[in-house]
């Protein structure tokens, strides 16, 4: 082993010190922002391995769970477990987490209000088409006192499931991904932080609302069931879970973004 490449295993740790015996290629499925940018802060901490990380993104939360199943991807880093338990559940996918990674909590913004309480009479409210993502800004508006739910619903919540709704509220269901250019639009959106950050809101800051950074929404590595005890699974975790990811989340980031370990 080089000198180069020996100090390059150094910073990973005694886990990830042995000779890769051959290349390896592994595509992973991300989408824009955050977690495309961790990812990409993970991939020098393979190439030791011989694992060379090759990062896709997808613009919607659909693909990439397909291009996971039909083996287009070997991975997946983009959604929580909700989300994945949804999707496993309604398309019959053999996927499922192998990891933790980082928690998003959501948000809802407004280009016309600076509080939640000033949302007008029959006012327009966009939230995200997904239904685990939608649930959660109902959560969050039922929490803030705005809606009614049906009791138990939990994260399946939608919005057929509104039994109050005082201000007789418009809910808006929009692609994940258009929110941000939907404000203009609406009196205020839910919007994920990924989408947030790539349209050039402040996460911490600019949301008249924010989710609380605990609960079930933290996101997961997933991957087809058959390659959970895949060598490569395991490096690709103890990579993410490392000390120098965490510390390129929190520099990055600056509490947009919370690292899940």
């Amino acid at each position: 082993m080089s000198i180069k490449t020996f100090s390059a295993a150094l910073i990973l740790g005694a886990s990830l010190l042995a000779t890769p015996a051959f290349a390896q290629t592994i595509k992973i499925g991300v989408t824009p922002g955050p977690h495309a940018q961790i990812l990409e802060a993970v991939k020098p901490l393979l190439a030791p391995q011989g694992i060379d990380l090759e990062i896709i993104e997808f613009s919607d939360y659909v693909i990439p769970n397909e291009a996971l199943a039909s083996g287009d991807l070997d991975a997946n880093s983009f959604q929580h477990q909700p989300y994945l338990d949804n999707q496993v559940k309604d398309r019959g996918y053999q996927i499922e987490s192998v990891a933790t990674t980082v928690n998003f909590p959501i948000g809802i913004y407004s280009d016309k209000i600076e509080n939640i309480a000033d949302l007008p009479e029959g006012g327009k409210i966009g939230i995200p088409n997904d239904p685990t993502n939608g649930g959660r800004v109902l959560l969050l508006l039922e929490d803030n006192g705005v809606i009614d739910l049906k009791d138990g619903v939990g994260t399946a919540a939608s919005v057929i499931d509104i039994v109050g709704n005082p201000k007789n509220l418009e809910f808006l269901e929009i692609d994940a991904a258009q929110l941000p250019r939907a404000l203009p639009d609406v009196d205020a959106a839910g919007i994920n932080t990924n989408f947030a950050e790539q349209a050039g809101l402040d996460p911490v800051n600019d949301p008249i609302l924010r989710e609380s950074p605990k609960g079930p929404y933290v996101n997961v590595i997933a991957v087809r069931s058959e390659d959970k005890d895949q060598p490569w699974v395991k490096a690709l975790v103890e990579a993410y879970h490392s000390a120098e990811i965490k510390t390129f989340i929190d520099t990055t980031f600056n509490g947009a973004v919370l690292a899940s370990w």
